[in-house]
């Protein structure tokens, strides 16, 4: 079996933010033996198979973190009028686990939200999306917590 991370790794798991493993232990789940990556997040334990294949990756260098940061310049997507599409849409950026989509959704909901309130989905959906982007921002720059939403503020709203 290929081990494709170690204990002290920095990943991003999809949906929930970034954060360190802290060990790997076997368990025995429906009488299957398996590898488990284990890490926190703020208060919240996550173990996962190591050999899973949900979009979970290391977290992105500072040229690319910095390349990623640029799509808050650009203009938002096509805006999606029916808010099942967009809730379908949004989430498939953020189960995909990849960075720039994930800028993307809060862009995109920023924007919307200078024209007209959100909706609470939609609400919702953007604290999601900042929370991952900022659990990143706080193992790729090394910030506390109030300096990196002090610094995703200034990014976002220049």
């Amino acid at each position: 079996m290929e081990i494709i991370f170690q204990i002290g790794d920095k990943i991003v798991y999809p949906m929930h933010g970034a954060g360190v493993i802290e060990s790997i232990e076997e368990r025995e789940v429906l009488g299957n033996k398996q590898l488990y990556c284990v890490m926190m997040m703020k208060n919240l334990q996550l173990m996962f198979p190591l050999n899973c294949k949900i979009g979970v990756r290391g977290i992105v260098d500072l040229e690319i973190l910095e390349d990623a940061l640029t799509v808050f310049s650009h203009e938002a997507s096509g805006p999606i009028a029916n808010p099942t599409q967009r809730h379908r849409s949004n989430m498939n950026k953020l189960k995909s686990g990849d960075i720039y989509e994930g800028v993307q959704v809060i862009r995109d909901l920023v924007q919307m939200g200078k024209k007209r309130t959100l909706a609470m989905g939609d609400k919702t959906m953007l604290d999601n999306a900042l929370q991952i982007l900022t659990s990143e921002l706080l193992l790729v720059k090394g910030m506390a917590q109030e300096e990196a939403d002090h610094f995703l503020d200034e990014v976002i709203n220049c």
